[in-house]
């Protein structure tokens, strides 16, 4: 019975066996065959090559000819007729799968989501994943999704080169990473001591990711790592999923200092914002003009990162700065010397100074 399911490649039409009987006989050529049977050559010749088929009447007089019972041709000649139709009823769902396929490929980075492994070789496979990873039912859905964050984006900013089909790919793969990640419960108010752990590993910058993410999973925040695909101005992107909270980034510049205020501002996103509202995401792009939800979320990362009373210290008892004294003062409060020299460059337009300090993420 379960051969019966199965689409062969090609019908068999049971032409093939009357050719096959008459070259194995030598004792009737198919000019006899027709004779018997009381039909033209051609007639039978077009019945072989599979032209026409075998019916009642035929299936008799093949049975007294060739002594194959007419039951055995008819349900050759049936078998026949429904392999053709499966076929062609195969044919046109492969033809649908390609037309799907065409589109899709308008709207999704095909190549990128092939290198991550969430595609094959197998087009109905493929299109349950882009579905599955866009968050969609249909081609209709991925379309109207699209136009939906091609206008979120673009309200956002005007002056970055955005590549609206990679956007919509990157933030769509981390949704749907992030819903299949699982990780403990998650507490606001334990958002403070996160920070104070999170600067403890920083400062030390050995296996930063690694520890970054075991020490988030550990308060309940999922940490996702993707890589930014090209015109994808993306820092971080943060968001409520499922039970908890998500942060995810590019890591676009290999940094300690970087990586750390990103983490931080994400952090200060979920601690101020997504508390009250759990339906707003925060895509923070690079260069984008500040408004009040980053400016807060910028000024909680530098009171993580460097403490209001430890900065005060610094601007009181340090300065001019250099790089001897910038060591001194993250031995004492533990801070990653990359870190309060990043904040120094972009609140003492420190930039210009000379400084062999290593900001680099290890």
């Amino acid at each position: 019975m379960a051969t019966n399911t199965l689409i062969p490649f090609e019908a068999t039409h049971p032409g093939t066996l009357i050719k096959d009987e008459l070259e194995v006989r030598h004792d009737i050529t198919q000019k006899d065959l027709a004779v018997l049977l009381g039909v033209q050559p051609s007639f039978l010749n077009e019945i072989i090559k599979g032209k026409r088929p075998v019916t009642a009447d035929i299936a008799i007089l093949l049975e007294k000819s060739l002594g194959i019972s007419a039951d055995y041709w008819m349900k050759f000649q049936s078998q026949y007729e429904i392999d053709c139709a499966k076929i062609k009823e195969k044919n046109i769902a492969k033809i649908k799968l390609i037309e799907i396929w065409n589109i899709i490929k308008q709207y999704v980075p095909v190549k990128f989501f092939s290198k991550k492994g969430y595609l094959t070789n197998d087009l109905s496979s493929n299109i349950a994943a882009i579905q599955s990873i866009y968050s969609v039912q249909s081609i209709d859905g991925l379309i109207n999704k699209f136009s939906e964050k091609k206008f979120a984006f673009f309200k956002k900013s005007e002056k970055l080169q955005i590549d609206e089909k990679n956007m919509i790919a990157w933030t769509s793969l981390v949704e749907y990473e992030a819903k299949i990640k699982k990780t403990n419960t998650f507490n606001f108010e334990n958002l403070p001591q996160l920070s104070k752990e999170l600067r403890e590993i920083f400062y030390n910058n050995n296996n930063t990711l690694e520890l970054v993410d075991k020490k988030l999973a550990q308060y309940g925040i999922k940490f996702l790592m993707i890589n930014k695909l090209e015109k994808t101005p993306i820092d971080g992107y943060s968001f409520w999923s499922e039970n908890n909270p998500a942060i995810a980034l590019t890591l676009r510049h290999h940094r300690i200092d970087n990586l750390a205020f990103t983490i931080l501002h994400e952090i200060g996103h979920i601690a101020l914002h997504l508390k009250d509202n759990k339906e707003i995401k925060f895509l923070d792009l690079n260069k984008i003009e500040e408004n009040d939800f980053e400016n807060d979320a910028n000024l909680y990362a530098q009171e993580g990162l460097i403490p209001t009373n430890s900065w005060n210290d610094l601007v009181q008892n340090y300065l001019p700065l250099n790089d001897e004294i910038i060591y001194a003062f993250s031995h004492k409060y533990r801070i990653h010397p990359a870190i309060i020299l990043g904040r120094a460059c972009f609140e003492m337009d420190y930039y210009g100074v000379k400084t062999n300090i290593d900001r680099k993420l290890y």
